[in-house]
């Protein structure tokens, strides 16, 4: 009889989720799924709510990436009423934009996955962490990370009143400009953004890539998936987290599709499963074919290795170096490797320093004109934005007075939620071997799932139909006075 090998909680990660493996009587993995166990309500519970109140409440579904949903609503409403932000309300949501790129990256990547390659995938969990790692590699890089984060989010502060849960989106601009004197302290910290940025990739390939053993594991089979990729690329094809249009490419990197995110609904399929609360989605127009990476697979990937695959570029010149050197060392594009999402984040991260460089030095940044108040509701619009984790796509509906009518959110962790699983299972057959399963078996598989940085909140946003609830009263002491409950 098979056994079954349960991940509960998974580690290092936003959100709550559980592996479960199966094994047959000689200990080889026979299924393994990647389950996804909690929910939330967005998509139902802002309905009736006027459209504009929407960058402000996105942002409260996820306390890890919530300028991503700020920045996609914001822009999502900007269609709804057919404004176009002015040119300096751009620049500033850009800088606001790419402040977040850099912090959120170096959270998932120092803290979330450099453990396993630092302090050993193998290692004890009770030093696989981000203390055992500033123990490997010295309290002066520790503080280089905390630095820059701080420093990133002072100006995301600057813009949109907080970090945690961002209120920077109007229709049309911006609620705030930037003065001459916020310019001098935000050039300097894009300055310090890029040295570091610089920094942390020769971390990566001194400790990663010039590693054998760490490279080998990079180039894993069981890490391996072949998969079409998508995101955001400019008019050069060029990565681009802020706007463009979607290009899709199949598994040998030819252009499969490019489409503007407003027709998504044309080109991305969603998929329910009964074991998890994610909807998976799949290019439509090939349709759905299960969870493989096979010839006729119709799945794809987002992300930092997806977009770098995707596009024919970075858009910044030291980060395109860096690119090209990646896929130099991984043979080629584009790169079905798993782990190298985490090579492609740290080159994602130099191009937002290197964009914020930019953007500091542009005399329009202080420009006053931060509105465009010529606004026509229109009663549709969807906002996209690459989000850390991938394609993020906002679509709003709503009624003639402004109020909302349908809410559909489409996040980056729902379009990998496939790929996931199928990486898991594909890294549980390469690791767990019986009889005897150890710790280190369990963590390898668990690194499949962390290369995508998943953010569960933000994937189980809303379930159709109804779910199963109980709800039990009690007094002070204890007793059951009332239950209710709904099936």
């Amino acid at each position: 009889m098979a056994k079954k090998i349960t991940i509960n909680p998974i580690t290092r990660l936003e959100g709550h989720g559980k592996i479960e493996i199966f094994l047959d009587d000689k200990g080889n993995v026979e299924d393994a799924y990647f389950q996804v166990v909690e929910l939330r309500g967005f998509e139902r519970f802002c309905l009736g709510r006027p459209v504009e109140e929407m960058p402000r409440i996105t942002p409260n579904i996820c306390g890890v990436c919530p300028t991503p949903h700020n920045m996609a609503s914001t822009k999502a409403v900007d269609d709804v009423y057919s404004v176009e932000p002015t040119p300096a309300a751009k620049l500033v949501r850009q800088l606001h934009y790419n402040a977040f790129m850099v912090e959120d990256h170096y959270i998932h990547f120092f803290f979330l996955s450099a453990p396993d390659f630092v302090v050993g995938a193998d290692a004890d969990p009770a030093v696989r962490n981000i203390l055992g790692l500033i123990d490997k590699v010295g309290l002066e890089i520790g503080g280089k990370v905390i630095e820059v984060r701080r420093r990133c989010r002072d100006i995301i502060r600057l813009i949109a009143s907080k970090p945690p849960h961002p209120e920077g989106g109007l229709p049309g601009g911006v609620p705030r400009g930037i003065t001459e004197e916020e310019r001098v302290w935000i050039k300097e910290t894009a300055d310090y953004t890029v040295d570091f940025a610089q920094f942390a990739l020769k971390l990566f390939k001194d400790v990663v890539v010039a590693d054998k053993k760490h490279l080998d594991l990079v180039l894993n089979d069981a890490y391996k998936l072949n998969t079409y990729y998508m995101g955001l690329v400019d008019s050069d094809n060029r990565v681009n987290f802020y706007e463009g249009k979607l290009r899709v490419v199949d598994p040998m990197g030819k252009e499969y599709t490019l489409f503007d995110p407003s027709e998504y609904i044309d080109h991305i399929g969603e998929w329910v499963e009964p074991w998890t609360y994610i909807r998976l989605t799949h290019l439509k127009k090939i349709g759905w074919n299960g969870l493989n990476d096979d010839a006729g697979t119709s799945l794809y990937r987002v992300g930092p290795l997806a977009r770098l695959n995707a596009a024919d570029g970075m858009s910044t010149p030291l980060a395109q170096k860096e690119y090209e050197a990646m896929f130099d060392a991984l043979g080629g594009r584009p790169s079905h490797h798993t782990l190298a999402f985490h090579w492609a984040r740290l080159i994602e991260a130099l191009q937002a320093a290197e964009d914020m460089q930019r953007i500091a030095n542009d005399p329009l940044l202080t420009s006053k004109d931060i509105r465009n108040m010529n606004l026509k509701l229109k009663q549709k619009g969807v906002g996209c934005v690459e989000a850390a984790r991938g394609t993020l796509i906002h679509h709003y509906e709503t009624d003639e007075r402004g109020l909302l009518t349908k809410a559909n959110l489409i996040v980056a962790t729902q379009h990998n939620a496939a790929p996931i699983c199928l990486s898991v299972k594909k890294a549980a057959e390469g690791f767990v071997k019986g009889p005897e399963v150890k710790e280190g078996m369990l963590n390898m598989v668990e690194m499949a799932f962390r290369a995508y940085d998943p953010c569960l909140a933000c994937a189980t946003h809303a379930l159709p139909g109804a779910m199963p609830l109980k709800v039990t009263i009690r007094d002070k002491s204890g007793a059951i006075i009332r239950t209710l409950s709904r099936s």
